[in-house]
């Protein structure tokens, strides 16, 4: 396997030079345009990407680029379990946990698709008793309400998961559903306000920590412990606690808690809603089939990412589109829209996915930094500067035909489903053609690029599969930029002065403990 530095690809040369003579998107964004350059993202989702202003000529560059930077063989080698992660040594095997059948798969990688499926199995059969009733509070009452207590990737991506399938469950009737909450941010308030919210006696609570030293998590943990003591006392929290997190943990004891689920090294937090981080919680709140469905739509996509064809591959041409924006056109931004309210937390998981995954050193630019926002508010906010500001933030819009709870209202000859995606299509129109005028406050330079994935509604299939379509994009960028999409060094400079500011006895840096002083 070879690793080059983008800029030293003859595509990407190549890619330089056509885009400086490529023509502007008003007049390659045609309704041919729109119905040709479109691939499947999964089994109910489709990736729009005319609005790039694509040609032939441009697709056959990116296909010379993804070819010399061996973005397949590369994803097809991190399947089999190779050294995906460098600068850790270690293979990333989150794909394994939503299934691996068609899949390249090692011994290695094989025996961790086998570990991951006993996990779901687990935690699968601990759901049920929940669910049944058959398992109970330390009090004996029916849990109704879950609190899952964990940061970044074990609060961020389950949440999305947990929200975006809400309103679907109840349209479909699933019975029962639980009720969740979250406490991931160490400011007390979040944790007193939530505490504030449930009933101990019918809440479960779900803590999550790989390494089960998380600083923030277990002082969250040691809140609730002490929240309880004081005004709960007949609760034992203990017996109301299940714990997710690594073999050999400190927190890998059974007799600490109600049941102990396992991840690995190989499934990054960002990378984990597919495991047990986000499947406890979904599978308990609205029943394993629900979660079993997000996996297969996820598992759909990930088959999708094997295509070599880049017209074919919705993950991969969206990465390689990206690149263009970022290393040649050179626009350090990217809005990502999703045009559709239960999605609002998802948009706030692919900030971390896409920035702590990508936002790397390299002799380029690599992950623009990701504004993220649900439409139509955003319009209202933002999108002023995205039409009119002086320079271009590429847009990737989500949407979907139809509305979650399927409940709606006829107003002035329309329904409120039917507005929200007029509203996205005016959007998409608006960025490419602009308005001329008179009045230069009221002139619209268009020829601002979109992109838009979209399907019929958002059900458990098709989140799965935008949970999966991003994280492989991430994968094919890192392939492309070629750097290690899967660490996070960045994130324990902050981690380590923090720790140091605690024992101010032992800092010796003068300007952490001026501003630490300042509190």
């Amino acid at each position: 396997m070879n690793y080059f530095d983008l800029t030293e690809t003859e595509a990407y040369r190549a890619l330089c030079a056509y885009c400086k003579g490529k023509p502007e998107l008003k007049k390659l964004l045609t309704p041919d345009a729109v119905e040709k350059y479109v691939a499947p993202a999964g089994k109910d989702l489709t990736f729009s990407y005319a609005g790039k202003g694509v040609t032939p000529e441009l697709v056959a560059l990116c296909q010379s680029l993804a070819d010399e930077q061996e973005c397949i063989p590369k994803y097809r080698a991190l399947l089999a379990g190779g050294i995906a992660n460098r600068g850790e040594n270690r293979a990333v095997m989150h794909h394994l946990c939503r299934g691996a059948e068609g899949l390249p798969c090692s011994e290695k990688s094989a025996s961790c698709g086998k570990f991951y499926a006993q996990e779901k199995e687990k935690f699968f059969a601990f759901a049920d008793q929940v669910r049944s009733g058959a398992l109970r509070s330390s009090t004996g009452k029916v849990y109704d309400t879950i609190v899952q207590i964990g940061i970044g990737g074990s609060g961020l991506g389950p949440k999305a998961v947990y929200q975006g399938l809400l309103n679907w469950c109840i349209a479909e009737k699933v019975a029962p559903v639980l009720r969740a909450e979250f406490i991931s941010n160490i400011d007390p308030d979040e944790s007193a306000a939530v505490l504030s919210r449930i009933n101990a006696e019918t809440t479960l609570f779900i803590l999550v920590t790989k390494s089960g030293t998380t600083l923030e998590t277990l002082t969250n943990y040691a809140f609730i412990k002490e929240y309880l003591h004081k005004n709960c006392p007949e609760i034992e929290l203990e017996k109301q606690t299940i714990a997710v997190t690594a073999a050999g943990s400190p927190l890998d004891d059974e007799k600490q808690f109600q049941a102990v689920f396992h991840i690995d090294d190989y499934v990054g937090g960002r990378f984990s809603s597919s495991s047990a981080c986000a499947g406890v919680l979904v599978s308990t709140a609205f029943g394993k089939d629900v979660f079993s469905q997000f996996l297969s739509g996820a598992h759909y996509s990930d088959i999708l990412a094997l295509n070599e064809k880049v017209e074919d591959n919705a993950a991969l041409m969206d990465a390689l589109l990206d690149v263009i924006d970022v290393d040649i056109r050179h626009i350090p931004v990217e809005a990502v829209i999703p045009y559709s309210a239960a999605l609002a937390p998802f948009a706030l998981h692919l900030q971390q996915l896409c920035m702590e995954s990508n936002g790397k050193p390299a002799p380029y630019a690599t992950c623009p930094a990701i504004f993220a926002s649900v439409g139509t508010d955003c319009q209202h906010s933002f999108f002023q500067q995205l039409h009119q500001g002086p320079g271009e933030m590429p847009v990737e819009f989500i949407g979907f035909k139809h509305s979650q709870l399927c409940t709606d209202v006829q107003y002035k000859g329309s329904t409120s489903q039917t507005k929200l995606n007029a509203n996205l299509a005016a959007q998409i129109t608006a960025f490419a053609e602009g308005r001329t005028n008179k009045d230069v406050n009221r002139c619209f330079p268009g020829n601002r690029s979109t992109s838009l994935l979209y399907g019929d509604r958002l059900t458990p299939g098709n989140l799965g599969s935008l949970f999966a379509h991003f994280e492989n994009k991430v994968m094919f960028q890192g392939f492309l930029w070629n750097i290690n999409s899967y660490d996070q060094e960045g994130v324990q400079l902050g981690k380590d002065l923090a720790k140091a500011a605690l024992d101010m006895h032992n800092a010796d840096n003068p300007v952490l403990k001026s501003y630490y002083s300042l509190f």
